[in-house]
């Protein structure tokens, strides 16, 4: 006699939700996801999809096309004087080959377009059902009832008049500041969060401040300002001093009160920044889809607790290092297929998604010496030194070289393998 479906709730309904969603269904899983806000998010940075990322994606068919048609066509980047009329530094720019890529991804796609397409690729399976405008307020896990894991369903309490229910799993996919790893681990909500000094916003523009480029444009000022700019998207960075605990309590209490608190507080951060940052803050202060968010990496001690599990930003936000999607979609993908590989086996399949993913968890949060710091010195003598380093080194070729050589780190999953699963569906 075959057990029956498993049935699983995920938390969120960005990137790592529906993946995870997908190849649980495949798995034949009954899947409920819960979204607090009242319908997908649209809002949202840049990202970039690689390595492993890849491998995922180009296992769900339709998907790398759908990536391919939204991405943000942005050819490479340059790095600016404060005369907007001066040349560049130097430019990096995008290889052509997703296969071989750069510091500038071939499939860099914003992350509300991204959760559009896994959006499209779920909500149709009659194994997934959305619920948007919820969240949970309980989990009571086996340790609360003192049974073992394979024996006790968890039961979970909702907010807003979605009906008490049992599951066989709960997945937090809701971000860095994940209300439900609170609950599903027993702790605070900034509990394994480490701050990296570290703040972005972005947003859409009006004006088309690279006059038609397909080449987006960087400028930093002192004080650790970083701007990036394209047609009609602008991205902002506030980045401190790693050594000064206070550093972004001022932006902290601006985001507790709200969208326009937060946009007065990095509009007088900008202020007296030079270059375009004039018609910048502009574009911001009338932005309808404005989105900032601290930048963090977590760290908890597991990635599970009974027959709760952490996937995505919510288990290991790799901070300024650029693997979130990456790690996102993987995870989501290894959590599914160590369940359907264990079958029958729950505390199994956990324990070999957190072996399979800790590599590559420990790979993806190393930061570079420097990051993300370089990108915006505090003082105008390490801008100067830092851009004409750059621009030596972009002059000399030697980038090209070294993209070139490191290649298989920016693109092909070959130095991160991920096991291939058997689906029931």
């Amino acid at each position: 006699m075959s057990s029956p479906p498993l049935k699983v709730l995920i938390v969120g309904a960005s990137v790592a939700g529906p993946t995870a969603a997908y190849w649980f269904a495949k798995a034949g899983a009954h899947v409920t996801i819960i979204e607090r806000f009242p319908s997908l998010r649209t809002a949202g940075q840049g990202i970039d999809i690689r390595t492993a990322g890849v491998s995922v994606m180009r296992k769900m068919p339709g998907m790398e096309a759908a990536v391919r048609a939204k991405n943000t066509q942005i050819e490479g980047i340059s790095f600016m004087r404060e005369n907007v009329n001066a040349r560049p530094y130097g430019v990096i720019r995008a290889t052509g080959n997703p296969d071989q890529q750069s510091l500038v991804s071939e499939y860099e796609i914003f992350r509300g377009d991204l959760a559009k397409i896994l959006y499209d690729l779920t909500k149709e399976n009659e194994n997934i059902k959305y619920v948007f405008g919820e969240q949970v307020t309980s989990i009571s896990t086996q340790e609360d009832q003192k049974e073992a894991a394979e024996e006790t369903p968890v039961t979970v309490e909702f907010a807003n008049g979605y009906p008490t229910a049992e599951f066989d799993l709960v997945v937090a996919c809701d971000g860095a500041t994940s209300r439900t790893r609170a609950l599903g681990l027993g702790c605070g909500v900034r509990d394994y969060v480490f701050p990296i000094n570290c703040w972005a916003a972005f947003f859409s523009i009006d004006q088309d401040l690279v006059q038609g480029s397909k080449v987006g444009q960087a400028f930093s000022a002192p004080g650790g300002r970083f701007v990036a700019l394209g047609s009609d998207k602008a991205t902002l960075m506030g980045i401190h001093p790693r050594g000064d605990q206070n550093a972004l309590l001022p932006y902290r209490e601006a985001m507790k009160k709200g969208e326009g608190a937060l946009k007065g507080y990095i509009a007088q951060h900008y202020k007296g920044a030079g270059w375009k940052t004039d018609d910048i803050m502009k574009g911001m202060m009338t932005s309808e889809d404005f989105y900032s968010n601290e930048i963090v990496q977590v760290k908890p001690s597991t990635l599970y607790k009974g027959r709760f599990v952490l996937v995505g930003d919510a288990g290991y936000a790799p901070g300024p290092t650029g693997g979130g999607t990456t790690l996102a979609i993987a995870g989501a993908y290894v959590l599914a297929g160590e369940i359907a590989k264990h079958k029958g086996d729950l505390a199994a399949g956990l324990e070999g998604y957190e072996k399979t993913m800790r590599p590559l968890i420990v790979e993806f949060q190393k930061i570079p010496p420097g990051v993300p710091g370089i990108m915006a010195p505090q003082t105008k003598w390490g801008i100067w030194l830092r851009n004409h380093i750059f621009a030596f080194i972009v002059w000399s070729r030697v980038l090209d070289v070294a993209q070139k050589f490191f290649a298989g780190a920016f693109a092909s999953s070959e130095n991160y393998p991920l096991p291939d699963y058997k689906w029931d569906a």
